[in-house]
Formats: structure tokens, sequence, C-alpha cells
């Protein structure tokens, strides 16, 4: 089973890097990020029955919003930091030229799909630190240190909830609030990658 994971973390890792290196709000950005979540999705299918958990819903999403207002409040100082301004705005332009309720379908289907896939089959597999570690190897493929730092605080607030709920929904919740409001507020921070000096 593991390496099957691998192989399903493989292919989906190089379907994420190769969707956020498209043209921003193309075709084929939307193509290939549906892929991925189609390969999470069929990965922890495959892998057998995931585990829902405590159908608790209040509590996830106030860490989703706990964990916006964290981000938030670093994203302002990245800011003023040449090598994370470029990596978010970079991020964010499929945000500035995509269409609105694509690109919001798409980040929100391919996080639910993560949780799914990372919290799910890949937990039962390997354990909290070993799903994280995963979650963030994976991540590497968009080669965007500023997706790669977030994958691995995110990732870890995630195996906690993991742990602690018995299933994926309750990270599942936190990670589709926590997408849907870095989505809705972090493109006013951060103009077109075009447009940043040294750009």
């Amino acid at each position: 089973m593991k390496g099957f994971l691998a192989t399903v973390t493989a292919g989906g890792s190089g379907l994420l890097g190769a969707s956020l290196a498209s043209r921003s709000g193309s075709r084929r950005f939307h193509t290939l990020t549906a892929s991925v979540a189609a390969t999470w999705f069929a990965g922890a299918t495959a892998a057998g029955p995931v585990r829902r958990g405590r159908p608790d819903v209040v509590q996830p999403v106030l860490a989703g919003v706990a964990a916006f207002g964290v981000f938030y409040a670093g994203a302002l100082v990245s800011r003023h930091i040449p090598l994370l301004r470029r990596a978010i705005a970079g991020v964010l332009d499929h945000a500035h030229h995509g269409s609105t309720p694509s690109v919001a379908v798409t980040t929100l289907v391919t996080g639910a799909a993560e949780e799914v896939f990372f919290r799910g089959a890949v937990y039962d597999a390997f354990g909290a630190r070993g799903s994280t570690a995963v979650y963030v190897l994976s991540t590497t493929a968009t080669r965007n240190p500023a997706l790669v730092l977030a994958s691995a605080v995110m990732g870890t607030l995630f195996a906690v909830q993991r742990s602690r709920s018995g299933g994926v929904q309750a990270p599942l919740l936190t990670h589709v609030v926590w997408s849907a409001l870095m989505l809705g507020f972090l493109p006013r921070l951060f103009p077109p990658a075009e447009n940043l000096p040294g750009s």
C-alpha cells in the first residue's frame, strides 16, 4: 500500500507543479488542477475507506479562521521580503487573471481532495509526522517557497486535527475555510507579479 501511495503522490505532485507553471487563467491551468484533485480523490478511494471522524463543525471552522489570521499577519510581513513577496504574488496571479468563480472552485475542491488523500490514506499508512512530511515533499513540486512553508505549518495543524478527531472532516473543513479566506483577502495585498519591483 505504501508503494501505491508513493506512486499516487508522485503523479499528483507532478500535475501540481505543472498546473502552477501554467499561464494564469488558462484552460491548461484548470485542466491540470482538476486532474490534481481527481488524482488525490482516486488515490484515497482506491486505498480503502476514508474515516470521517467526529462530526464537529464549529471548532474546525474557527481553526480555519484563526489560521487565516496568522497567515494574513505573516503576509503583511512577507510584502517586505522580496523572495516571499514574489513567491506569494506568483501564486496569486491565478486569482488576479483567472475567473473568480473558477479559481475559487478549483482552490476549494483541491484543498478538500488533499485532506481526503493526505490526512486519509497517507495518514493511515505513514502516521501524523509521515503524512506531513509527504505533504510537504509533494508541495516542493511547485518550487514555490511560500507554498512549501505554508504546507509545513498547515500540514502539521491538519495532522493534529486528524489525530484528535479520528477522521478527515475536521482538517477538511479547516482547510476549506482557510483557503477561502486566503483567496478572498490576500490578492488585495499583492499586485500582479509583473507589476512587482524586480520581477
